[in-house]
């Protein structure tokens, strides 16, 4: 790794194919200004079965979106990119940067796993460096891993399915020595007592910080993702893009979502309450050996044998993650903080399955 400049040259980094790529140009997107009629796309001008205004495409740049949400990170709408959930921003990012059979990317598993899934289909060769084994960055390995192919490191903080927060210091010196993307997955950044890394931007343009409106904001069935980073990536990720990424519909509910702020806000603290009470409860249960510290939504929770655990509730109609048969991760159930009563469902099932081992 060598020292990053502060004026890093995102282009030498960028696939050939893609520096000559001369993007689709959108009927909304070749005029400025307002207008009253539309002639221009090939809508049905009168109309949808599904109500008003699904009969037009929505705005392909997000702008009035962008706008709101670079208010309230305090970036321009320039440094935002909005997608079909943060899968497409990571997909993009493959696609812009890695050559399909030649370049690679490095992620630090236990991780989330569609990092090495979009890495398969883009035909990017990964190379892993485990976590610690109290699941922090490794940095001498990552630093070792580290060849003249590696154009991506992905880094999950809060981490999925650990739940903990890697440590400022090392993303960031990560980003500073490195002479490709960094990308820091925040899926669950607002369930975290520490700030997003947004703020480092400035100071790290090979970053890219992802976010999601489906966690904490509650909109999962929308699939809206989001990406932030310097100008330069977010123009190339918008000219790589599918034209009309984000729904109409996604776009409108998030907006009014953002009027909300106080709402989710409630709703985060309630799910900060309820995930403390299912770490505490946990520990009256013989099976349960480890519960790991989280700044996420879940709880990570290692046990004496999760597939039997699993097993029992699942017959129950209850539905916890099987984390058992991935690196460091042996044992263990991730369980998602549900509504007070979800959660007290969850901790009956296990009581009944306590007292069943009890009795043998």
């Amino acid at each position: 790794m060598s020292e990053a400049s502060l004026t890093f040259d995102v282009q030498r980094l960028v696939r050939e194919n893609i520096r000559r790529l001369t993007p689709y140009s959108s009927a909304r997107s070749e005029f400025s200004g307002t207008a009253e009629v539309f002639l221009d796309a090939n809508e049905n001008a009168f109309g949808s079965p599904a109500g008003n205004h699904y009969n037009r495409y929505p705005d392909p740049l997000q702008k009035e979106l962008k706008g709101r949400i670079a208010e309230s990170n305090r970036v321009r709408p320039s440094q935002i990119f909005l997608g079909n959930g943060s899968d497409e921003a990571i997909d993009l990012l493959f696609r812009i940067f890695c050559e399909p059979g030649r370049d690679s990317a490095l992620i630090c598993p236990p991780t989330y796993g569609m990092y090495k899934v979009s890495a398969d289909i883009n035909d990017v060769e990964v190379n892993e460096v485990r976590l610690t084994d109290d699941f922090h960055l490794d940095l001498p390995a990552i630093r070792k891993a580290i060849t003249d192919r590696t154009k991506l490191i992905f880094i999950c903080s809060p981490n999925n399915p650990t739940g903990n927060l890697m440590r400022r210091e090392a993303v960031t010196e990560i980003a500073r020595h490195f002479d490709g993307i960094v990308v820091v997955d925040e899926a669950y950044i607002h369930f975290a007592d520490e700030p997003s890394l947004i703020s480092d931007l400035n100071g790290s343009p090979n970053m890219v910080v992802l976010q999601t409106f489906s966690k904490a904001w509650g909109m999962a069935g929308l699939r809206v993702g989001l990406a932030f980073a310097c100008e330069d990536i977010i123009g190339l990720m918008n000219r790589v893009k599918p034209p009309y990424n984000v729904s109409g519909i996604a776009q409108r509910a998030v907006l009014d979502a953002l009027d909300q702020v106080d709402k989710v806000a409630s709703w985060i603290r309630e799910v900060l309450i309820e995930r403390d009470k299912i770490r505490r409860k946990l520990t009256a249960f013989d099976f349960i050996e480890t519960i790991y510290p989280t700044q996420a939504n879940f709880v990570l929770a290692k046990t004496n044998d999760a597939d039997e655990i699993y097993r029992y509730l699942v017959d129950r109609q209850i539905i916890v993650r099987n984390r058992s048969n991935i690196d460091l991760c042996a044992g263990c159930l991730r369980i998602t903080v549900g509504t007070p009563d979800e959660n007290e469902r969850l901790m009956r099932a296990l009581n009944d399955l306590n007292k069943v081992r009890a009795n043998k």
